[in-house]
């Protein structure tokens, strides 16, 4: 099991809830040769930024919309605990000072004009919680790695994925409906997991925000809207 039992208490917060289910992970599958498996919440400068975040922004007990990632990287969720969030959008747009190194990453860059174009960060973290399939990451060579990117590490990590997802569900208050980040192979895992273990009625899925600013970053504050109307038609 990735995580412990955990029963859900009437007077816990969400905050509770997450920083719980990050606190008991426990992954327990084989590794393929040469992958490493990022755990940013048993590093105590991680974990204090994840405690800070998430007791600032979800101590409350507002039902979310959950948001599925693929897996944190190395230089956003990899160092803070907070999926794509990266040490100077932690500082600079939700107000939590920190000591870590100021390296940018891509898809955090993205996620927070998203978040301004949402209404900031009080509002858009009051209605979504950014979460991954994988919630711990992977490298290989010093290099983010996707679950999926390996052959083996995607058949051995599927339980973990399923059971994360499902704890999840159980501790923490979520619509019906989800949103996938990734359009291609993590829309269709993800999809296909669905089919199998009903988690949500519906996924939407949106394009990968790394994608976005690799590849299509001239239209930049299109793909901003795209993914704002996206979120403000679910919340609706």
């Amino acid at each position: 099991m990735p995580v412990e039992s955990t029963i859900i208490k009437q007077d816990q917060t969400q905050a509770d809830a997450i920083l719980e289910f990050y606190q008991k992970l426990q992954p327990a599958f084989n590794l393929p040769e040469g992958v490493i498996i990022m755990n940013p919440f048993h590093n105590s400068t991680s974990w204090g930024m994840t405690e800070s975040f998430y007791k600032k922004f979800y101590n409350d007990k507002r039902q979310r919309i959950f948001i599925f990632g693929i897996n944190p990287g190395r230089f956003g969720g990899g160092v803070t605990g907070i999926p794509f969030t990266d040490p100077i959008r932690l500082e600079s747009d939700c107000g939590i000072k920190n000591e870590c190194k100021k390296i940018s990453e891509l898809s955090s860059i993205f996620i927070y004009e998203v978040v301004k174009g949402y209404g900031g960060v009080d509002k858009f973290f009051g209605d979504f919680f950014i979460t991954a399939l994988s919630p711990l990451g992977f490298t290989r060579s010093g290099v983010n790695l996707n679950y999926y990117d390996d052959k083996e590490l995607l058949k051995n990590s599927e339980t973990f994925i399923v059971q994360c997802i499902q704890q999840q569900q159980r501790t923490i208050h979520s619509s019906a409906n989800c949103f996938c980040l990734g359009e291609g192979v993590n829309f269709k895992i993800f999809n296909k997991l669905n089919d199998h273990y009903h988690f949500f009625k519906e996924i939407f899925p949106l394009p990968h925000p790394r994608w976005i600013m690799q590849y299509r970053r001239k239209k930049l504050n299109e793909y901003i809207e795209l993914y704002v109307e996206a979120l403000k038609r679910i919340v609706a």
